[in-house]
Formats: structure tokens, sequence, C-alpha cells
């Protein structure tokens, strides 16, 4: 691959100066199918200064995240997707390589893994997040707990790893964000929807009771969400108590398995139509099934049981799970957002713990990344390597063009399909512009293929 300038071509074209040779650097890039080594050949250029003396000139190495770096963006994707997408731990990594006569130790992985995750985070992500909480219908969330090695002292005494957790965000069919809470308290949450005002759903776990408070009766913040049930958490703890061979809780199973399937039968309908249905249809079951759990809740509540434990949760829960009548956009149940944790749950069970707190967020930024990719078809290692080659060109201002639900778009008006060398900056995209007419409709009729399932993650 050879990177020249092209006004010191124009001045070799009109007879000002002569080309003179080339420099030479070779990096690892990754093709699939097997490793193959990359030259980068800047070329050099003789020409004349205006004291009369001969210089040599080579043409600028381009602009990259991770500065001097053997590996190229093709590399550093390939390792990323092996650790996020397959759970494959840094060490396994670094055996394969020195397997294929390539030491690259785990340290310098990991190190390359922080800092890319530390530069999407500021960067992509953070535009991504931003645009989500002024633009997102509803929110789906859901937390994981993860091991974390603790910081080391001048003490030579080993410590257990401590407890932090991801926390998952699913804004409609845009993006899956991760985040990473040192500690899952309602402060800590609150702080990542703030800005946020419209649905959130969620399980019925405390920590999240303070986004859905008056601001003046113990909110987070000021802004005013409403909370969305999740009918299959209902549904597990009737089926839990099915197992223990109770009779009223295989009625409720048998009430809750009837509200979903009369739901998926308007599956794929507008939103307008899925409300009007629900509220002919589905409604009169919802209200008969709360009135036959408050009676039968009232007959268990002093015994203890699993009985008692699942309808305890649906007359406590009634107005969350009732409020997907609102919209017919809005979905019954947060499977997507447990089926996004399970990359997490995998991933843990492999690489077992993240080295630090700051290694656990970069992390998370990349487990975003690799998300919203597959939310919305991409390939997510070619999807990486091409942003990691682009970002340090990228105007600020223009970060939200590089996030996944954009991408094609941006990558049809990038010029070329070169691994390395200058990127042409585009024009910029109006559909990525919040105070434009053409960004508020796209994002108007995105928000549509919530309903019914239509924002569930691929697994």
């Amino acid at each position: 691959m050879e990177i020249s300038d092209p006004e010191l071509d124009q001045l070799v074209a009109d007879g000002k100066a002569t080309r003179h040779g080339v420099e030479e650097s070779r990096r690892i890039a990754h093709k699939r199918g097997g490793r193959i080594v990359l030259i980068t050949q800047r070329v050099k250029y003789k020409l004349e200064s205006l004291t009369g003396a001969t210089v040599v000139q080579t043409t600028a190495l381009p602009k990259e995240i991770l500065s001097r770096c053997i590996a190229t963006p093709s590399l550093l994707a390939h390792t990323i997707i092996d650790k996020i997408g397959y759970g494959l731990p840094l060490f396994r990594q670094e055996q394969r390589f020195a397997a294929e006569g390539l030491p690259i130790d785990r340290g310098s992985l990991s190190r390359w893994h922080d800092e890319l995750g530390g530069a999407f985070g500021a960067t992509l992500v953070h535009a991504m997040r931003d645009d989500a909480m002024k633009t997102a219908f509803c929110i789906a969330t859901d937390a994981t707990g993860i091991a974390v090695q603790p910081i080391r002292t001048h003490e030579r005494k080993r410590k257990p790893c401590k407890r932090g957790h991801y926390l998952v965000q699913i804004a409609d069919r845009d993006a899956v964000f991760f985040e990473y809470l040192e500690r899952e308290t309602s402060a800590a949450i609150g702080k990542l929807f703030q800005g946020f005002s419209g649905y959130v759903q969620a399980d019925a776990k405390s920590v999240f009771d303070a986004l859905f408070q008056p601001p003046d009766d113990g909110a987070v913040d000021d802004d005013l969400r409403k909370e969305v049930g999740c009918w299959s958490h209902a549904r597990r703890k009737f089926w839990e108590a099915t197992v223990a061979k109770s009779a009223v809780a295989r009625e409720g199973l048998r009430r809750i398995g009837r509200i979903f399937e009369l739901d998926a039968t308007w599956r794929g309908k507008p939103p307008a139509e899925i409300k009007r249905l629900r509220d002919a249809h589905l409604r009169p079951h919802l209200d008969s099934f709360f009135a036959w759990a408050e009676v039968e809740h009232e007959l268990v509540r002093d015994q203890r049981g699993l009985p008692r434990s699942a309808l305890g949760y649906v007359v406590r829960q009634k107005l969350a799970l009732t409020s997907f009548l609102d919209d017919g956009r809005l979905v019954l149940e947060n499977n997507r957002s447990e089926r996004a944790l399970r990359a997490i749950a995998v991933g843990r069970k492999n690489w077992m713990f993240a080295g630090s707190d700051d290694h656990a967020q970069s992390t998370a930024h990349l487990f975003t990344l690799v998300a919203t990719a597959r939310l919305h078809k991409l390939d997510p290692e070619t999807y990486l390597r091409d942003l990691i080659r682009v970002l340090p060109h990228w105007p600020r201002e223009r970060f939200l063009e590089l996030a996944p639900k954009h991408w094609l778009a941006t990558r049809e008006r990038i010029n070329g399909n070169r691994p390395a060398g200058p990127v042409l900056i585009p024009t910029p995209d109006p559909s990525c512009d919040p105070q434009s007419e053409v960004g508020h409709g796209n994002r108007a009729a995105d928000a549509d293929l919530v309903a019914s399932g239509g924002g569930a993650v691929e697994a």
C-alpha cells in the first residue's frame, strides 16, 4: 500500500521535484482466514528549498487512535470480537498468537482494548447516549453482576474480587448501551437516565423505583418517566409456584398465557391499530386477571410460600403491568434486556473478572458498539475495523453519523475501501441532526418499530 502527498505529486508533475524512493514500515493486520503483513509505503520526495539546498520530505502518517501500534484496525477489531462477541479471554488469544508464531502478550491486548474503549466512550458512545436520552420513546433496562479485581497496594496480601454491575439500556431500535456501575444504587442508575423523559421498562427491583418518583418525592432528578412492567417476570413467578404443585398458580399461568397469545396475534400491525385491539380485546382479560389475583392474594397473604410471592408481585405491580396499554409501541415483556445481558453472562464464565473499574467501563463501551451493530444487522468486526480507521479523522460535532444506525449510509459516502490512508470527510448527513425535520422524521418512524417485539436484540 502506497501513500503519497497530492501537493508534492503536483510538484513532481510540474518538474519542480522528483520522487526519492519510499519509506517502508511494517505492521500486523488481520485477514479472515489467517494473518497477513501490511506494508505501508510512504512516498519520499527530494526537492530544493528556498536556500537552494536539497531536502527530502516523507509523506506524513495518517491519524490513528493508537499511534505506533503494531496492530492494524483489522487485527484490533478481530481481537475485540473474539473477547466481546465470543467470550474468548485474552490469555487464550495470547496462546493462539504464540501457536501461530506471533508473540503478542495479553498485556498489550488489554491495553489496546482499554484505550480503544475509552476513545469510543468519549466520542461516539457519548454522542449516541446524548441522542438517545433526547429522542428515545422507551428504554428497556436490566443489570447483572461482574467481578472486579481490587486495586493493588504495597501490602503483599491477596484480596478477593469486589462485585460491580453492568447495566444495559436498550433505546428503541436505535442503540444498546452497557454501563459499568461500581455500586448498583438508585443514585447511580438515576445518573444514567438524566435527561430522559419517557417510558422505562424494567423489572420490579427497588433500585429503579426512584426513576418513577415525582420530583418532590425522592426522585433522582426532575425528569418525569413512566414505568412499564414485565409480564415475563410475573409469569416466571407463577411458573415456579406451579412446579411446587399450586393449583392457584396453574390458574394464573393459564390466564397470563392467554394474555401473551392474544397480544402475539397483533404483532406487526401499526401501533394505533395495536392499541385499539388491546383496548377492545385485551383490557377485559387484564381486568379479570387482576380482580382474580387480588381475591386470591387476600386468601394467602398470611401464608409463606411461592403462591403468595407470585400473587403479591402482580398485585403490587398492577399499574406498571398495565401501562403497556397506553401506546401500541410498548411491549409486554423485558426479555430483550435479558437477551442482551447474555453476552456478559457468557463472557464472565470465561474471562471471569475485569482488571479494574476503569477497564470495566471501557469494556462496557466495546459491548455497546458490538451489541448495537448486531441490532442493526451489521457485521461487528467489519464495523469496528472501519470505525477504528475513520474515527481519528471525523469532525467532533458529527460523531453520531458513525453510529451503527447511520453507518451504512455514512460508509457509502466515504471515499475508497483501502485499509489505511487519508479519509475524505463527506458533507453532513441531515438525518443525524436532531434539529432537522429529516432527523425527526426518521426517529418517529424508527420508534414505531418498538411495537410488538420490534426492539428485540439479535442473539
